[in-house]
């Protein structure tokens, strides 16, 4: 008996390529994921991990996809940053409207312009490019302003302002692990992003009634983003970051591979005698 659970070990083990990109235990989401995507005319790009446990799973992870209005979490993240740093205040005012407003309309209704005067205020695509890579995120590009991505020749392919769905869960984790912004902050930027009305029909629509989401949308023509946090039942939280391109019907895909992500890990958290990881 002792001989038939070790051959199985073996098999399963065998099963798993070396390169990978997910956590052994679910390599069977990987699968599921990646015939999801294989019906699907979109190119698409998925990254999900579970901050409590370090577990991860991603299809894609490291293609860089265009951010589109996903950039605006950066952007919040570096002006809360700058708050915690005594540089600005919640409650300042910019061109004469408040920054609560401004950004409440960023996050919640994904305005273009409120973005970019939160973007200038911050010191510019360039700052926020920095803020990144000082922090030690990689894969993320932030190039333009929001008016001047909205304003060039429109390319799926190009790399600037681009980030990958690993990159993307690098960020979510350094906000979610308050390393590069400070728990207050970081409360303050997941209420916001709570009640995003953009994408209801992305990341939360086929997830059960009443999951706790908090995201931000992103879309160009061609194009649907969606990136944040959903909780789990047991309290477990996943970050999340799905990226379509091309193809038809990106929305559905988002809110399948949601599920999909959603279910997996529901499976994995019920899984009797799992060994608990930790987190990195």
């Amino acid at each position: 008996m002792r001989f038939f659970a070790v051959f199985l070990g073996l098999l399963a083990f065998a099963a798993v390529p070396a390169t990978a990109a997910s956590s052994p235990d679910l390599v069977s989401v990987e699968q599921q994921l990646s015939s999801l995507v294989s019906g699907s005319s979109a190119d698409v790009g998925i990254a999900a991990l579970d901050l409590n446990t370090g577990e991860s799973v991603s299809l894609k992870g490291d293609t860089p996809f265009p951010m589109a209005s996903t950039v605006k979490v950066a952007i919040a993240a570096l002006y809360l940053s700058q708050v915690d740093h005594g540089q600005k205040t919640l409650d300042d005012t910019i061109d004469g409207q408040p920054v609560r407003k401004l950004m409440g309309r960023m996050l919640i209704y994904s305005d273009n312009h409120a973005a970019d005067i939160l973007f200038n205020d911050v010191g510019g695509p360039t700052a926020v490019h920095h803020f990144l890579t000082q922090n030690g995120i990689q894969g993320v590009h932030v190039d333009r302003t929001i008016a001047q991505l909205l304003s060039a020749r429109r390319d799926l392919w190009d790399t600037r302002d681009s980030s990958t769905p690993r990159g993307m869960i690098e960020l979510l984790k350094s906000i979610y692990k308050a390393k590069i912004i400070s728990p207050q902050s970081r409360d303050y930027l997941l209420a916001v992003m709570a009640k995003c009305e953009t994408g209801k029909n992305r990341m939360k629509w086929l997830l059960p009634a009443g999951t706790p989401v908090e995201h931000k949308t992103g879309t160009l023509t061609g194009l649907a983003d969606d990136v944040g946090f959903i909780s789990m039942p047991d309290g477990h939280r996943i970050a999340l970051a799905i990226f379509t391109r091309g193809g038809s019907d990106r929305p559905r895909t988002i809110a399948e591979a949601a599920r999909t992500v959603y279910e997996g890990f529901k499976t994995l958290f019920s899984w009797p005698f799992r060994p608990a990881l930790t987190a990195q």
